[in-house]
């Protein structure tokens, strides 16, 4: 053999004496680099034909455990990846010979006796159902036969533990689709030689522990391969019979639990109810379990009964005569759902339990009408019942347990809450109204008891639920939300979580309040008050934010004050950066509904004092710290003009209607405001050009502005154009072209603006293709963002390709080269540019020429790309690019194309001229369909790549 680089030192024949040497290595030597060497090298030894020689000789008894276990992997994996190498007359002595070395093994290691037993498992799935028609009858019976050197129990552990990994090796196995079918049935049933014996060793008087065990494993396994129910009776009844003892718990509770969740046991009604009787006779042990405290037991019962309750609702709901005991086991996984106890703290099993809720209720709705109105009568109450338990389920410790808590239990508590939550929002679709009347109800009564004051938790779950349902629910038309916006004011809130679940109710019933605006003044000093609050920062903001987006139109009564308590909180910091943002959000859409000098008033005072900040930032030596305080700055007047929308651009047609205000005269007052800090940003701006994050700021101020004020931002085309030519030619940044495209966008096509716009396009464009011919590859986000400014200015504005000073070759070669960058992003523009410009060669002179003299090396670029230059994920936008080409320059496609596949091992050296041929003809012939086109460059990127055919098209 010739010597290999990565081999370890030690000679290089896959020999028994170099095997262990490698294996030495691997698990002694400290040396990273020679454990690497050793792996590969035994990595290939096991796929070598030596494997054969060297795997039983390293089974010898003499060998330590690690040496076995290698030569019974190098075995498993001989058997079950190179199958076909096997002759088939040497599959009986290698029978034999796995038979004999697992009796060897039966009392030695457990690794190796495992491997074999998989190799042995791989070996009968493989000669199944011709070579072999009997193989699990034949591995019983060859294990039950007398042999005086090996005891009697060790050869059961051995049969128990071949024929456990039997069904595990079948899932696992990479036997083709066919196969896979025909052996699942042989396997199927076999069981019958298997069942009967593991029925007897349950049953028996004096099985082991451990033996027992084993079986139990072994019966989980086998009925994952969809063996009929039926089939399975007996040996369920005595999984059943095994949970009474704390060793085989856990193993029979699985064994119970694979069995009842096998998709086809819905079929065998019939012994689907013989097993609620024995679930049902769980609830005493349950109970102990849970006055003990005993986690473990309480979890695994529970797992039982929600496998029967989950899988099987609507086949044991159909089975009407049987009401009665389905009915009792929905009232056992009830007792499970409300297990005593803090989740996740002091119980884990109530979660188990939430999906089944949704199951029965589906069950239940989907039922004709007359069975659906039995079985509403008989679930309501039980539903009601729930509702109690989860709002029981969802309380919060005491202060003083919860300050025990670790951040990680607070979590796991957050994320039940919401599950608690998304229940209840479900429920609700079949209690409807009357559910939320009997929260209502609760809450009044908890309010308004003077003898017994309720605790904090109690109130606060009940307020949980119903916020729960306001969230998601049109609760426009319920009667109970009068009354509880009037309860609200009575909570005494002490503690934080009430307060936050107070806001968000608040914030849930904010489109109600926009429909009854006399109810405003109920909540709204209470958000007002908790902004003042750090801990209620979440909350109490974005509930503001809610209220004045829903009810803008009813607030300018309140504006004066939500402008000085938002002012106020704002100056004293108190709230974190995002939060920030979200209250000058708020304070957008609160102002939009003013009238213009209300509007210019509110926004001097809010923003003056911003402006002096900024003014003095401006003076400053750029540093780290005044860079944080300028983007704090800029970010918060942007967040202000993404809402402050007067023209009500984003209303819905309904309400613009009724409110409609009067049309503004005079400029826009966002516009005004801009105008009047212009020069200021500018300054700004001159200072700290060389910073990404700076200039981004700068022009989300005006990205966000174009995009709120669209028309009425036209008085500041001019200068903001003038701006950003002066941005990018001095330092050119991402973000300035996507303030031009923003401007291309929405002012190119008329005609009034196009001259500042076309000026700046222009200059964009030459100071970009300077950038290119220095060498781009070090801003792949400018490249991406330049590709996506001429997409748009085709799409908007064609004109612009006419100017004489544009010089589109340059931009074509610079869209080509793109298409070649590593970043898919930026492949993914390129491509968008080129399938808005091969539509314009027929009316465009300009681009029209360029395809037709440089279109081959687009066409050269794209089936790079498709050979395997370019992610598989960008192949569909490769195919766009095709499809134009032949819809758009057919004639000069057809000669590319031909041209293009004539050179010797392009696209990829894995596709032969003929399916080159093929791909061709498939590609020109398709000018309608776009979807084959897509599937035909995929198929043929696979070929290129060499992976058609394997397990990795799966991701397609």
């Amino acid at each position: 053999m010739e010597r290999r680089a990565e081999a370890p030192p030690q000679g290089l024949d896959f020999t028994v004496e170099n095997v262990e040497k490698a294996l030495h290595q691997l698990y002694y030597d400290p040396n990273i680099e020679n454990k690497n060497l050793a792996q590969k090298w035994l990595m290939q030894a096991q796929v070598s034909p030596q494997a054969w020689h060297f795997s039983w000789l390293l089974l010898n008894m003499d060998k330590v455990p690690e040496i076995q276990y290698f030569g019974a992997s190098a075995l498993h994996i001989k058997i079950s990846r190179y199958w076909n190498d096997i002759p088939a007359d040497q599959y009986e002595s290698l029978k034999s010979q796995l038979f004999t070395q697992i009796t060897r093994f039966a009392g030695g290691s457990k690794i190796v006796l495992t491997r074999l037993c998989v190799a042995l498992a791989s070996l009968a799935l493989s000669m199944m159902p011709e070579a072999w028609p009997c193989a699990v009858a034949d591995m019983v019976r060859m294990f039950q036969a007398e042999d005086s050197n090996v005891d009697g129990r060790a050869r059961c552990l051995a049969l128990l533990e071949l024929l456990t990994v039997l069904p595990e090796e079948f899932q696992t196995s990479r036997l083709p689709q066919y196969r896979k079918g025909q052996v699942r049935s042989v396997l199927a049933q076999e069981c019958g030689s298997v069942f009967p014996l593991l029925e007897q060793l349950l049953q028996q008087q004096d099985s082991p522990g451990f033996i027992k065990q084993k079986v139990l494993k072994c019966f989980s396994s086998w009925v994952q391969l969809e063996i009929p129910l039926m089939d399975c009776e007996n040996l369920i009844q005595a999984a059943f019979t095994s949970l009474q003892d704390p060793e085989l718990f856990d193993t029979a509770v699985e064994a119970v639990v694979n069995a009842i969740s096998q998709p086809d046991a819905q079929r065998y009604v019939n012994t689907l109810l013989k097993l609620i009787p024995p679930v049902l006779g769980l609830q005493e042990q349950l109970r102990q379990a849970v006055q003990s405290g005993d986690m473990e037991t309480s979890h695994g019962i529970c797992r039982i009964a929600v496998a029967l309750g989950e899988n099987h609702s609507r086949a044991l709901l159909d089975q009407v005569e049987h009401w009665q005991s389905f009915l009792a086991l929905v009232n056992m996984i009830m007792f499970c759902t409300g297990i005593p106890g803090h989740y996740p703290v002091n119980e884990t099993t109530s979660s188990l339990t939430l999906t089944f809720w949704y199951t029965l209720q589906d069950d239940i709705l989907s039922f004709e009408p007359d069975k659906q109105a039995v079985y509403q009568q008989v679930y309501r109450p039980v539903y009601f019942q729930l509702v109690d338990v989860l709002l029981h389920k969802a309380q919060f410790p005491s202060d003083e347990e919860y300050g025990f808590w670790s951040s990680d239990e607070k979590e796991q508590f957050r994320i039940y809450r919401v599950d608690i939550s998304d229940t209840l929002m479900y429920v609700y679709e079949m209690l409807g109204a009357e559910l939320l009347s009997s929260l209502y109800d609760k809450l009044g009564r908890l309010l308004t008891n003077t003898e017994q004051p309720s605790t904090w938790q109690h109130t606060e779950a009940l307020l949980y639920g119903f916020q729960s349902i306001a969230e998601t629910i049109d609760v426009n038309y319920s009667d109970v939300v009068p009354g509880l916006i009037g309860l609200i004011p009575r909570i005494s809130i002490s503690n934080v979580q009430l307060a936050d679940t107070v806001m968000f109710t608040i914030g849930a019933l904010s489109e109600w309040l926009a429909d009854h605006p006399v109810m405003i003044n109920n909540v709204l000093p209470l958000v007002l008050q908790a902004l003042g609050n750090p801990e209620l920062s979440i909350s109490s903001v974005s509930t503001l934010k809610k209220i004045c987006r829903e009810c803008k139109y009813d607030l300018p009564p309140y504006a004066a004050n939500i402008v000085a308590v938002s002012q106020e909180v704002l100056m004293k910091q108190i709230h974190k950066t995002s939060q920030c943002m979200w209250l000058m959000q708020a304070l957008g859409f609160l102002l939009s509904a003013l009238q213009v000098e209300e509007i210019l008033k509110n926004l001097h005072s809010l923003i003056t004092p911003y402006i002096q900040q900024l003014e003095k930032l401006a003076d400053e030596t750029p540093n780290p710290s005044n860079k944080l305080a300028i983007i704090h700055i800029l970010g918060l007047l942007s967040n202000l003009f993404t809402t402050l929308d007067i023209s009500h651009h984003d209303d819905d047609h309904e309400s613009t209607e009724v409110k409609k205000l009067p049309v503004q005269q005079g400029p826009n007052p966002v516009v005004v405001v801009l105008q009047q800090v212009f020069q200021l940003i500018q300054k700004v701006l001159s200072k700290w050009l060389n910073d990404a994050q700076v200039v981004e700021s700068v022009c989300a101020i005006f990205e966000k502005s174009v995009k709120t004020l669209l028309d009425d931002f036209a008085p500041m085309v001019p200068q903001l154009c003038e701006m950003l030519g002066q941005m990018y030619s001095t330092i050119p940044q991402a973000s300035a072209i996507d303030l031009t495209r923003q401007l291309v966008h929405i002012f190119a096509h008329e005609p009034a603006h196009f001259p500042p716009i076309k000026a700046l396009f222009l200059l964009v464009t030459s100071v970009t293709l300077t950038l290119f011919q220095q060498g781009p590859r070090d801003h792949p986000d400018i490249v991406d963002s330049f590709m996506q400014l001429l997409a748009q200015a085709l799409k908007r504005k064609p004109d612009l390709f006419l100017c004489s000073n544009l010089d589109v070759k340059a931009v074509f070669q610079c869209g080509v080269l793109s298409l070649k960058f590593p970043e898919a992003p930026t492949v993914k523009a390129s491509c968008g540019f080129f399938t808005e410009l091969l539509p314009r060669c027929g009316e465009i002179a300009p681009v029209g020429q360029v395809v037709h003299e440089n279109g081959k090396v687009l066409l050269q670029a794209v089936l790079e790309g498709v050979g395997g230059q370019a992610s598989r994920s960008l192949m569909d936008h490769f195919a766009e690019i095709l499809f134009a080409l032949n819809k758009h320059c057919f004639s000069y496609l057809s000669i590319w194309i031909k041209e293009a596949m004539q050179q010797d091992g392009f696209p990829s050296a894995r596709v032969s001229p003929e399916q080159k041929e093929t791909f061709s003809q498939q590609i020109l012939r398709e000018r309608v369909n776009k979807r084959r086109v897509k599937e035909m460059v995929k198929e043929f990127t696979l070929l290129c790549r060499g992976l058609h055919g394997t397990e990795y098209t799966a991701d397609y």
